[in-house]
């Protein structure tokens, strides 16, 4: 796979906190939502793409094992939505209310 976040892969993604982490992927996660509902198989498929990555390097850095199982949990169902058959019953609705907690919680650690 070809890197689209090379400068976080070399060591700024680490200085970022969990929730910091996890608002970045949401930010792609709403992307690949706003293609989807364009219509855009393309660019959906590399905001996707950016999610995994982006969620590989979470997983590589983790600091607390107890994250482990949810990110590897979100890492399937992020799969199953986009690329699978949505087993999970996932909806745009709840990947965006699941995110938004991120987004509040990194914005009041600032």
């Amino acid at each position: 796979m070809n890197l689209e976040h090379k400068k976080l892969a070399a060591g700024q993604w680490k200085q970022l906190s969990f929730a910091e982490q996890m608002a970045n992927i949401g930010s792609e996660v709403s992307r690949a939502l706003n293609w989807k509902n364009k219509g855009n198989a393309e660019y959906c498929q590399k905001a996707t793409n950016r999610i995994l990555e982006l969620l590989s390097l979470t997983l590589d850095n983790l600091t607390i094992s107890s994250h482990y199982k949810e990110l590897t949990r979100l890492r399937e169902a992020i799969v199953d939505y986009f690329y699978g058959t949505n087993q999970f019953s996932s909806s745009e609705i709840l990947w965006r209310k699941y995110f938004d907690y991120f987004v509040y919680a990194s914005r009041m650690n600032h």
